[in-house]
């Protein structure tokens, strides 16, 4: 019997982005699109960039712009397109009809990476989730082109097979899904519930995609999650508990990485999980100061946090990496406190730690009190959600001097 090794072809993409206004920087957003295509397994062949007073509405670049990327395709051997926007059903439908190659969009491509990285099965509801939104209003342009795909970018998560039935049979898997995403979102809400009456404070990490925020949470507890230098490395958040040196606890929630130009249908598909942004009480904001578009990067986080409703919250910016950093003038007006740090060296986290116990020790209210000895375990209590800054044992009880949050207050309080 003969056996047949069949390797994936990597494939060998051409990057397309239209500059429209003199302001907008297409470059470093086809540079970051490489970037994505690389996560994605593909490899970058050219980038072309086209100046129009405003995208084609029928095949994204103009005629003379399709005849040059077509030239290319076949000069440098390469078998597809991502172009730089979401595009259109008949923009996508008429491009690879041009060109006669297979055409992507960032859209597509920040899914398909979604669907290589989901892990958890509310990950996956996700991303299956946002894709069949983004690909039920093309399906009838995708149903000539699927037959020619075989594979690579754009074919993980749902599969060809479903992408070949008919409207209505998406629509159901849809409303499936959707149904599934509720009851987690339901569980969500519930432990959010329980977080609340536990009383501990929580802060959400947030920051661009690749900026440090996994590695942050790891340093600073332990919590082993995945920390590669890869954009969207880890999709699923992770609450660690932070043991702060005065004993205050904080609770510490890392999130999805921010990405300009992030699809609509992944912020609806993912809203849970973006929301511990906003349910947050505390935002540490990680910017990569070692990258050329960190201002950029900082307005695209601010600008999805305001589209969450999580505005209104103190932000401690931590401009991150500063191992790969010689000088930076780097200022963020919108943060209460700015701290220079490398969440790989551990640089900067003792500032860090004492910004958040500041913070908590804000929201506290100082008390001076005696307890009874069969009243001891309220010090517990206070241990472990406040400061307990002395105790003295006497013959008629405890008598303590604390800072404890005022929700605790009642709580805590001696019996008379």
């Amino acid at each position: 019997m003969q056996f047949y090794d069949f390797k994936e072809i990597q494939e060998r993409v051409i990057l397309i982005g239209v500059q429209t206004d003199a302001g907008e920087d297409v470059e470093a957003s086809l540079d970051e699109l490489e970037e994505l295509a690389q996560t994605a397994g593909a490899e970058t062949a050219a980038k072309v960039i086209q100046n129009r007073e405003s995208v084609h509405p029928g095949t994204y670049i103009g005629r003379g712009k399709i005849q040059e990327v077509k030239n290319l395709l076949t000069a440098l051997d390469a078998n597809g397109v991502i172009c730089d926007d979401e595009l259109s059903p008949s923009q996508m439908n008429n491009l690879e009809r041009e060109l006669e190659c297979k055409v992507m969009d960032r859209t597509l491509l920040i899914l398909d990476i979604f669907a290589g990285r989901a892990v958890t099965s509310e990950g996956k509801i996700q991303v299956e989730l946002a894709q069949l939104r983004y690909r039920a209003v093309r399906l009838v342009g995708l149903r000539d082109s699927l037959s020619r795909l075989g594979g690579g970018i754009g074919t993980r998560g749902p599969g060809e097979k479903k992408l070949e039935t008919d409207r209505r049979l998406i629509r159901t898997r849809i409303s499936a899904l959707k149904a599934e995403l509720a009851q987690v979102e339901k569980h969500r809400e519930l432990i959010r519930g329980n977080r609340s009456k536990g009383m501990l404070k929580t802060a959400a990490i947030v920051g661009y995609t690749n900026a440090g925020k996994s590695t942050l949470l790891n340093t600073l507890t332990g919590a082993e999650i995945l920390a590669e230098d890869k954009l969207f490395a880890t999709l699923d958040p992770t609450t660690r508990v932070l043991e702060l040196d005065d004993g205050q606890q904080i609770l510490l929630t890392d999130t999805v990485g921010f990405i300009r130009k992030l699809p609509h249908h992944l912020v609806e598909a993912f809203k849970s999980t973006l929301e511990e942004a906003k349910y947050a009480d505390y935002i540490i904001h990680v910017v990569d100061a070692s990258n050329p578009q960190a201002e950029m990067q900082m307005e695209v986080v601010y600008k999805t946090l305001r589209e969450l409703g999580a505005s209104g919250k103190k932000v401690i910016t931590l401009f991150n990496k500063q191992d790969l950093v010689t000088e930076s003038d780097l200022r963020d007006p919108n943060a209460d406190q700015i701290i220079k740090c490398s969440a790989k060296t551990g640089k900067g986290l003792t500032e860090l730690k004492e910004t958040l116990s500041g913070f908590l020790a804000e929201e506290q209210v100082y008390l001076e009190e005696l307890y009874s000895y069969r009243e001891a375990g309220k010090l517990q209590t206070i241990r472990e959600y406040g400061q307990l800054l002395s105790e003295e044992y006497r013959e008629d009880g405890i008598f303590v001097r604390a800072k404890i949050p005022a929700e605790f207050f009642v709580r805590v309080m001696p019996e008379r």
